[in-house]
């Protein structure tokens, strides 16, 4: 197969959304290529069809899942046979297993998928993973996730520790900037001039610490000099390693509830 071009999307929420904004916008798809099924009109990208019921005629390229994990039974009896000897179908359904799909659909190839919410600016990250797909169709898959930002394949064991760090790292971002500005309001500042200094900290940092040579950790001790403030601070967040041990906490649990529908998909 060549690079998927023509998809449908069954489901098109936040994630899916985002994904289908960037690739047309990076001219990876058409929008006249685009099909998606869903419950209820959305506001697509131009010329996007859209509707209750897959087209009739040819197969696209690629059929993507965006449903919710806990849909999955009910998507497959609506659309498995329609969308039979598909060349790829693409995952997007946490927790879901290569194995749990290839049970409900018979298709060329399965690919699994995280992204996250990011990939709408092409600054997200996602992790595949495929035991179905040959070499050509890892390449294809790969292909088409590019626009998106940083792709990585990794494997199944690896997937839920992944799907925790980057697909739901965005949001552990976004609480930590806000706990930022709050913090920043508590000692005296205005609201919302604590946020606005709160972005821009957190988006200059990240954009030095992934264009540097040095790991964060060295950057870090590079603007704490001893004996000054910023190193009282960091004294708290690195008491008996005090932060690392509460993202850890934070990554096991949506690691564990990924296993978790894992466990639901299989049976």
């Amino acid at each position: 197969m060549a690079t998927p071009k023509t998809l449908w999307l069954i489901g098109c929420g936040n994630m899916a959304g985002a994904m289908l904004r960037r690739w047309i916008e990076a001219g990876a798809v058409r929008g006249a290529d685009v099909f998606v099924l869903n419950r209820g009109d959305r506001t697509l990208p131009d010329g996007v069809r859209q509707g209750r019921a897959l087209p009739e005629g040819e197969l696209p390229d690629a059929v993507m899942l965006g449903v919710k994990p806990q849909q999955l039974d009910y998507i497959a009896g609506q659309i498995a046979s329609r969308i039979a000897g598909v060349p790829l179908l693409i995952s997007i359904l946490a927790g879901v297993e290569e194995a749990a799909l290839a049970a409900r659909f018979d298709v060329g190839a399965i690919v699994r998928a995280m992204p996250n919410l990011p990939v709408e600016i092409g600054k997200g990250v996602v992790a595949l993973h495929s035991d179905s797909a040959g070499a050509r169709v890892r390449t294809d898959a790969e292909a088409l996730m590019a626009p998106l930002g940083l792709v990585e394949w990794v494997d199944a064991a690896q997937f839920d520790a992944v799907t925790a760090l980057a697909g739901s790292g965005p949001a552990f971002a976004y609480r930590f900037i806000d706990a930022l500005a709050q913090a920043g309001e508590a000692i005296g500042l205005p609201a919302d001039q604590a946020l606005r200094l709160a972005l821009a900290t957190v988006e200059g940092g990240a954009s030095l610490a992934a264009q540097a040579v040095e790991p964060p950790a060295a950057l870090a001790d590079k603007v704490a000099s001893p004996g000054g403030s910023t190193r009282k601070g960091l004294d708290v967040l690195d008491a008996d390693a005090a932060l690392t041990r509460l993202l850890t906490t934070t990554l096991e649990a949506a690691a564990r509830r990924n296993a978790e529908l894992a466990a639901a998909a299989r049976s």
